[in-house]
């Protein structure tokens, strides 16, 4: 086994990372930036990179070593990882893992310090960054994640080796869904394609129905939609969907963590918890926090619904250049539907149409009002 098993379609990537991982210590950069798409896997080649250098292996074993294992499942000592639960990454989150990176690895070769997405610092947070990636202590590494390398300060970026990710071919991904999932291998070729490559909306697809069928009378709403009155209901559903989905996610987190912290201290469902312990178990349930989540969350199924939604108009414009030889319908289930839109638009309607997506999820990232820019979006696609 290996710990570039758990990397889903970057053949390349895994290589050059090998190669990196055999050299040197003293020859390799101890600032990386990791560059893909959401869903293209950043953050498990993150950790496959951090267990290759972390073991005396290199991550390469019959079967994974301990400390691989410690590493891929967030228990290793010496590897801290920056989650990004949360709408943003708080500063004083970031002065806490700045001070923890001047320490001495207690165990491993490196001390690793990987941040999950940078996108979600606001640019004061980045800046407080800025002096331990221009100078790393002598044993530390810096693996940092994002989108793009645009979503990265110029001073910060130059001073990291960027490695860019591609999305994973429908056929990767469906093939890790039937692995991680064991569903039937028809409904993880649906969500591989119906996810473009997305390994976590894949899984969320594969594993749930409920989100899957919420998908379709979405794509279903937006082509029965010809009024004013339908824009403010589907866009009350889209809204009320995106919560309750939220929602439903963050309690079961917190339901696991519970479980989690229960298990560690000992303690069975019955016991009461010690007096000692009683503010570390509430804290993970406090609500400010559970806000905070579900307002990620939220966020998160929106951007997913309009994701489906672009494929819609994207699916016009295979129909529209004739490109279905080369290029399949996503939602292949509705091609009747498509193919009379595009009976109706020209390539300019279509492309205006996801212009106008694309403004819908630039409004909504800088904090805009969700159901004024989701009715406006519906509004343009009538």
């Amino acid at each position: 086994m290996s710990v570039w098993d758990c990397v889903i379609g970057q053949p390349h990537v895994v290589d050059m990372l090998k190669k990196v991982v055999s050299s040197d210590k003293n020859s390799i950069s101890q600032c990386w930036l990791i560059c893909g798409p959401s869903g293209s896997g950043r953050e498990k080649v993150a950790r496959a990179f951090a267990a290759a250098l972390e073991s005396e292996d290199l991550g390469e074993g019959n079967t994974l070593s301990k400390v691989s294992c410690e590493v891929l499942d967030d228990l290793h000592p010496d590897v801290n990882v920056v989650t990004c639960d949360k709408v943003t990454i708080t500063i004083d989150e970031v002065r806490d893992i700045v001070a923890l990176s001047s320490q001495m690895p207690s165990v491993s070769p490196w001390r690793i310090i990987i941040v999950e997405d940078i996108s979600r610092m606001l640019d004061r947070t980045t800046n407080v960054l800025l002096k331990e990636i221009e100078e790393p202590s002598k044993n530390t590494m810096w693996i940092v994640c994002a989108s793009s390398e645009h979503d990265v300060l110029p001073t910060i970026r130059s001073r990291m080796q960027v490695v860019n990710l591609s999305m994973p071919d429908e056929e990767s991904v469906s093939r890790y869904v039937i692995e991680q999932t064991k569903v039937d291998p028809n409904i993880a070729k649906i969500a591989a394609r119906i996810s473009q490559g997305n390994i976590d909306e894949a899984l969320l697809y594969a594993s749930n129905e409920s989100v899957r069928t919420s998908r379709d009378e979405l794509i279903a709403g937006i082509l029965r939609m010809s009024s004013a009155c339908d824009v403010i209901v589907l866009a009350g559903n889209i809204i009320d969907d995106a919560k309750s989905q939220a929602e439903d996610e963050v309690q079961k987190e917190v339901e696991n963590q519970q479980k989690e912290f229960r298990r560690i201290n000992g303690l069975s469902d019955e016991d009461r918890i010690p007096t000692k312990l009683r503010s570390a178990y509430a804290a993970l349930s406090k609500k400010d926090e559970i806000k905070r989540k579900v307002t990620r969350k939220t966020r998160d199924s929106i951007n997913r619904s309009l994701d489906a939604i672009d494929t819609l108009y994207r699916d016009v414009l295979v129909i529209l250049n004739n490109a279905q030889s080369t290029a399949q319908l996503i939602n292949q289930q509705y091609k009747y539907n498509i193919e009379n839109l595009a009976k109706r638009f020209s390539l300019k309607d279509v492309l205006f149409r996801i212009d106008a997506i694309a403004d819908a999820r630039r409004r909504l990232a800088c904090n805009g009002n969700t159901v004024l820019d989701c009715e406006a979006l519906l509004c343009s696609l009538i």
